[in-house]
């Protein structure tokens, strides 16, 4: 048994929960969303659904990392309900997508937000900036969550200070992007609506990120739903409050299509100066986005390499325990995702597939028995992975109409991935 001193808190988990899920997609996505999508109602309703369904997801991920003991979150979840093909895939799909790929993002944002001074911040500091954080997450459990800690700690209080002064100044006079008017309801309507909840749930994903690591915190069976219920309310707040300050403080036309939409309205709530001062800080919280991504995810390749032939040397670990050769293992993926793709097609292949494969893990919430359930007794439980489903066939269905390369990209990393799936049993019975 792991002693304590191996083990973290419900705060370091709301923690890695909030760092996971605040970072690249708040700050990039609006400019997507209001090239098809204008109207305030709108908007708000889509982070409202976002934050639903991360919480819904939430709910069924604290019964289920309650249920299935130990670390690996998605890899358990499918490999014990339905078939250790499924179990394969989603680590595989965690190695190369899920945990990587929004390391390359973050990376490519932080470049993107501090090319504001004009100096050349372009791939290879993206990929300076992971091989450093991961050197930093590999000594011990205890550097880790200091670190760790310390750049969430800048990202919630820049959060907070950034809301505050937003809500609280003044238009600035080149305009805003409220529109209050009826055309909402057309809007909800379109197909754009459904594609741009990609870009949300996209921003919301890391909801679930503290099941991977259960069995790293203390009284998991109390813990892990108070980090990820109070993590994911924290965070669905705080995406509301953050897009009504960009759309307050920088007309259409100004964030349409761009990346760096928080930039440019803090450039205009104050002023050049300090709206580059802005821009450093949001370069400084991705810094805990990267860390999260790569603490977790390291995690769960762990699991998914001591139990296959293939990678079984991504599970070994330091003196300390530290899963050192899967953390760099995610920076390499990372640093190649970074140079062989565009950010906006990264962004929609990869929350094409993570949407699929979190969808999958949420329906294994259907075999917990009533009896077997520890925090949800009622079966008004079924509630949450119900609607979370409907609305992931919604979201998938029209990303795959209207987004088909990128669509098919992630398919063909899936596909891959049951090749190597039948290459490592193959492997393993060769090796009997």
């Amino acid at each position: 048994m792991d002693s304590t001193s191996h083990q973290i808190g419900w705060k370091t988990a709301v923690a890695i929960v909030v760092s996971n899920m605040i970072g690249t997609g708040i700050f990039t996505t609006l400019g997507f969303q209001l090239v098809d999508i204008t109207n305030t109602y709108s908007i708000i309703f889509l982070w409202v659904i976002g934050g639903i369904l991360a919480l819904f997801g939430a709910f069924c991920y604290a019964e289920l990392g309650s249920h299935f003991k130990g670390n690996g979150g998605d890899f358990i979840y499918l490999k014990e309900t339905y078939h250790p093909v499924l179990g394969y895939l989603v680590s595989w799909i965690s190695l190369i997508i899920g945990f990587s790929s929004p390391v390359a993002l973050a990376a490519l944002a932080m470049s993107k937000y501090l090319s504001a001074f004009n100096d050349s911040f372009g791939n290879g500091f993206a990929i300076g900036i992971i091989f450093l954080v991961a050197a930093s997450l590999s000594f011990s459990l205890k550097t880790s969550s200091k670190f760790h800690n310390f750049f969430t700690f800048i990202k919630v209080a820049f959060i907070i200070v950034l809301i505050i002064l937003g809500v609280g100044l003044s238009e600035s006079g080149v305009g805003n992007s409220l529109n209050f008017g009826n055309d909402w309801k057309n809007e909800i309507m379109l197909p754009a609506f459904a594609t741009s909840l990609v870009f949300v749930t996209y921003s919301y994903t890391g909801w679930n990120s503290a099941s991977y690591i259960a069995g790293e915190i203390k009284d998991v069976q109390k813990n892990l739903p108070k980090a990820l219920i109070v993590g994911t309310v924290f965070v669905t707040v705080c995406y509301l409050l953050v897009n009504f300050i960009m759309l307050k403080h920088a007309p259409i036309n100004q964030l349409a299509g761009k990346e760096d939409v928080m930039g440019e309205a803090a450039n205009n709530m104050l002023g050049h100066t300090f709206g580059k001062v802005v821009n450093v800080f949001i370069a400084l919280q991705l810094v805990a986005t990267i860390s999260g991504y790569l603490w977790v995810g390291s995690r769960l390749t762990q699991a998914f390499a001591k139990e296959n032939k293939l990678w079984k040397s991504l599970s070994v670990g330091n003196k300390k325990g530290i899963p050192v050769r899967a953390i760099f293992a995610h920076a390499v993926i990372a640093t190649l995702i970074i140079l062989t793709g565009s950010f906006k097609e990264i962004f929609v292949y990869t929350a094409f597939i993570l949407q699929l494969f979190a969808s999958l893990a949420i329906s294994t919430a259907y075999f917990i028995k009533k009896d077997q359930r520890k925090i949800f007794k009622s079966n008004l439980f079924y509630v949450f992975p119900t609607v979370f489903l409907l609305f992931s066939v919604y979201i998938l269905y029209f990303t795959l109409i209207h987004n088909p390369k990128e669509s098919i990209i992630g398919l063909g990393i899936v596909a891959l991935g049951i090749v190597l799936y039948l290459m490592d049993r193959k492997f393993s019975k060769n090796n009997i």
